[in-house]
């Protein structure tokens, strides 16, 4: 077995073997259903629209509540040091903390399967933005996932480590919203609009598929996830 796969199984058998994972999903799913059905029953519309807008911020605040424990628990407990005696690398535990908490959002995103599967059979919806869609909140998930974990080693404090997550993940999610873009010089309006992961998920959820939206996420992700790695190799 590879050796991030041992620290994968271990932070899965974490979730599952406690009431985190069903809670979680008990409460993501109860939501996600009643954003959708509401404004389904209202619109009348066959399209996931509603869905994809009301996701991410409903990841705003619950995957820094699954990622602020990723490292800040290991320190608390001390099991950070059993780890480190372990023929396990600082990278190994974090592709393997990443790989494991992704998984398990990608279970609950999974579990939702049941409101694409409502408008295909009421109705010819249009299979492509739901496609998109779902792939664009893994690559949400997956950001989101490394912003929390990276938050998570800079403190044995779980709320800190959930504070800290949160902050981040919103001010980069809000960054290319035009509300905040419109008052600033076309150059920075640009890059910040480059830089936001609202901009290029939109994108994504069209069904557009862009070289550069993957690149993004490729390239956000494994920034925060090197941060995490450095963080972890200086013992913090």
């Amino acid at each position: 077995m590879n050796k991030y796969k041992y620290i994968l199984k271990r932070e899965l058998e974490g979730y599952f073997n406690s009431m985190i994972a069903y809670i979680f999903i008990t409460i993501f799913l109860i939501l996600e259903n009643f954003f959708f059905f509401r404004t389904f029953f209202i619109n009348g519309s066959l399209t996931m629209r509603s869905f994809f807008e009301i996701t991410p911020w409903i990841f705003l605040f619950f995957i820094p509540s699954i990622t602020m424990r990723l490292w800040a628990e290991e320190k608390k407990t001390g099991t950070n040091e059993l780890l480190f005696t372990m023929p396990i690398s600082e990278w190994d535990i974090v592709i393997g903390k990443f790989f494991g908490a992704l998984i398990f959002i990608a279970i609950a995103i999974l579990l939702t399967i049941n409101i694409p599967i409502t408008l295909l059979i009421l109705g010819n919806a249009d299979i492509g933005p739901i496609i998109g869609g779902y792939l664009g909140l893994v690559f949400v998930a997956a950001a989101f996932i490394s912003v929390g974990l990276f938050a998570s080693t800079t403190t044995a404090n779980q709320i800190i480590a959930y504070i800290v997550g949160a902050v981040i993940c919103f001010l980069f999610f809000m960054l290319g919203q035009q509300f905040i873009i419109f008052n600033l010089s076309a150059s920075i309006a640009k890059m910040f609009t480059f830089l936001s992961i609202s901009t290029h998920f939109a994108s994504i959820s069209r069904g557009v598929l862009d070289f550069i939206d993957i690149v993004y996420y490729i390239g956000f992700t494994s920034i925060f996830l090197w941060l995490g790695y450095i963080m972890i190799k200086k013992r913090v």
